[in-house]
């Protein structure tokens, strides 16, 4: 299970695919109603939440909202109608690994895809995220001890910086 940090938009198709229904399968567990994956790390941060359901809900919303963007039709009435108003914390080594993960599993997975976010110097977060000072996060068990540290590798964030939006940019190709 991957709950992405990173906005959607980044996913390829099978990632986005894959976010939806893992997303869905945390929903699931948050809420009591399946008895595997209770203790999965990528849960904590959801967990951490005054609201988890609320959270992985929010979550969901800005993953189903890329889907329609990309017109794949996402069923949105399997998303509990919870909504969280703040934004959880999380470090900006958790941001810089995963971006890194991201990549590589695109250079394999498609290249095509993958070339498109070359470019891309500031990754946007998930909606419901913001970016905090920090190494990769404690939960995160893809990482070994070199990406722990505090490096900072990628250029600083701001919400108000500019990214390409791979899906445009596919659709200007045409």
């Amino acid at each position: 299970m991957r709950l992405w940090t990173l906005h959607p938009r980044y996913l390829d198709r099978a990632g986005l695919l894959a976010v939806w229904r893992e997303g869905l399968l945390a929903q699931a567990v948050l809420g009591g109603l399946t008895k595997g994956y209770v203790r999965h790390p990528q849960l904590c941060r959801f967990r951490s939440a005054s609201s988890p359901s609320g959270a992985i809900a929010t979550y969901l919303r800005a993953v189903h909202a890329e889907a329609v963007t990309r017109g794949y039709a996402f069923d949105a009435a399997r998303i509990d109608r919870r909504r969280y108003g703040s934004r959880l914390a999380v470090t900006r080594g958790q941001l810089e690994f995963e971006w890194c993960h991201l990549l590589a599993k695109l250079a394999r997975r498609d290249p095509r895809w993958h070339a498109r976010l070359e470019a891309v110097q500031r990754p946007r977060t998930h909606p419901l995220f913001r970016i905090v000072p920090g190494p990769v996060e404690s939960w995160e068990k893809g990482a070994d001890a070199s990406h722990r540290g505090d490096r900072q590798r990628l250029a600083p964030l701001r919400t108000s910086d500019s990214v390409p939006d791979p899906v445009k940019h596919r659709a200007d190709k045409r």
